[in-house]
């Protein structure tokens, strides 16, 4: 169902990328608009270019709901919120940009979620698109927010979204394509529980159609174990078995079938070898855009050449430099123990560890055990700097392993004095990066930064 728009009142909370895109979109869509935010009018920059936007600033009152016929919540704005509490107490709709686009999309709309590998599999996703010939529009929680370009997409054209569990938590329309890659521990400190941040997760196929496609993760079994909820087709990725519908390895080569094939029968896509980026996980990357994209109509042809020519995403295994011998490689994506895992599984060479950050309330112990495996030594930084160090210490009986300082400057300073010719100095922090930057883009360009200045 399509929310009505034209003569409503709507407050939008949070006023960063997304909150913007809905202050730009919803007055051209008839709505009287409402903005509320916790910063002052000075840190949110000149805000006579929303002409048709009242602000309300510094806090979000009670009396923000008077007269409101709908709630529009950034992805960084908690639920637990009185104001959106009140607003659920009074009936009044919650809904986001995602959820708005999604309704008034004209092209199909490939949706992508997991715990980890979105970035990637979306953007890969979105090449083999085009590759195929479509035009291709790629936004989402990455990117552009898609409501900006709503206008200018075509029914023949096609719509990549990367899709996080606090845009999906609240939604109430799924994509045509819906993916699910993966669901491992993350974002506890929002969402509580496992299971809530599961239910979440499962947002994105929820409201799918009787003639929609959901993809979903052979080999993870929290991505498997939705598949009794699927009410249209099922499409299967994984590196272990051969799957009728979907994308899988058979020995060294990528192979897809059913999917937009003529006959349904596999096809070779193209060699393991010739998937450009480090790491297991990026094999499941692949073949999940694959998968995704092959629902939406693009040929085993266009996935290959797209592939081929596909070099990663910045701040995901990027290599920064090689200086001395030393290989220094930037992971700031990596905001989970889970995702350093599948970082450190990546490398066979000596590591000297950067690992910290801001703690999410998830498990480190698993992550710790592997570090002290594989890494020549831990430097440990940030707000959950003594955390890492716990943990070293439980395991290991000391902490001879581990150096904690404060900042990431003071990390890649020891890390220069620690590395030898043939390691590689991996920032891979496994917490968030608000204890010190607004992101992990900013905290991974600052990394750049440093090494470059070595």
């Amino acid at each position: 169902m399509t929310t009505p728009l034209r003569g409503k009142r709507a407050v939008v909370l949070g006023f960063a990328r997304q909150g913007r895109a809905l202050a730009r979109w919803l007055p051209a869509q008839g709505a009287s608009v409402v903005v509320s935010d916790l910063n002052s009018a000075d840190a949110l920059g000149d805000l006579s270019v929303y002409p048709d936007v009242e602000f309300v600033l510094g806090q979000h009152p009670a009396s923000l709901l008077d007269g409101a016929d709908l709630l529009c919540i950034s992805g960084g704005v908690p639920l637990e919120l009185e104001v959106v509490q009140a607003a659920l107490r009074r009936g009044i709709p919650l809904t986001n940009d995602a959820q708005l686009f999604l309704e008034r999309c004209p092209a199909p709309v490939i949706g992508i979620t997991g715990s980890a590998g979105k970035t990637t599999t979306t953007t890969l996703a979105g090449d083999i698109l085009r590759q195929a010939g479509y035009r291709t529009w790629v936004g989402g929680n990455i990117g552009d927010v898609l409501l900006d370009v709503l206008a200018d997409i075509q029914p023949d054209d096609r719509v990549v979204m990367e899709l996080s569990s606090f845009q999906l938590e609240i939604m109430t329309a799924s994509p045509q394509v819906a993916a699910v890659l993966n669901i491992t521990p993350n974002h506890l400190d929002r969402h509580g529980t496992m299971e809530a941040y599961t239910r979440a997760k499962a947002q994105i196929i929820a409201h799918q159609a009787a003639d929609s496609v959901a993809v979903l993760g052979r080999d993870d079994p929290g991505s498997r174990a939705l598949a009794d909820a699927v009410v249209g087709g099922l499409a299967w990725f994984s590196r272990y078995e051969m799957v009728a519908d979907g994308a899988f390895m058979a020995g060294q080569r990528l192979l897809v079938a059913g999917l937009s094939s003529a006959d349904g029968a596999p096809r070779v896509v193209c060699e393991r070898g010739d998937i450009r980026l480090r790491g297991d996980h990026n094999l499941l990357n692949a073949l999940a855009a694959c998968a995704a994209a092959g629902a939406g109509g693009a040929p085993p042809a266009a996935m290959a050449e797209a592939i081929r020519a596909f070099e990663g995403v910045a701040h995901r295994l990027e290599v920064v430099r090689t200086l001395d011998g030393v290989t220094w490689v930037n992971d700031s994506i990596a905001t989970a123990p889970e995702r350093v895992m599948a970082a450190l599984r990546s490398f066979d060479e000596p590591l000297v560890l950067l690992a910290g950050g801001k703690d999410k309330k998830l498990p480190w112990a698993e992550m710790i055990e592997l570090a002290l495996t594989k890494a020549r030594h831990i430097v440990a930084f940030g707000h959950a700097g003594a955390l890492v160090v716990d943990t070293v210490r439980q395991i290991a009986g000391d902490t001879r392993a581990v150096t904690q300082v404060e900042t990431l400057a003071q990390a890649v300073a020891l890390a220069r004095e620690l590395a030898q010719p043939g390691d590689v100095v991996l920032l891979s922090p496994g917490g968030t990066s608000y204890d010190a930057y607004r992101d992990f883009a900013e905290r991974g360009v600052h990394f750049r930064q440093l090494v470059n200045g070595l």
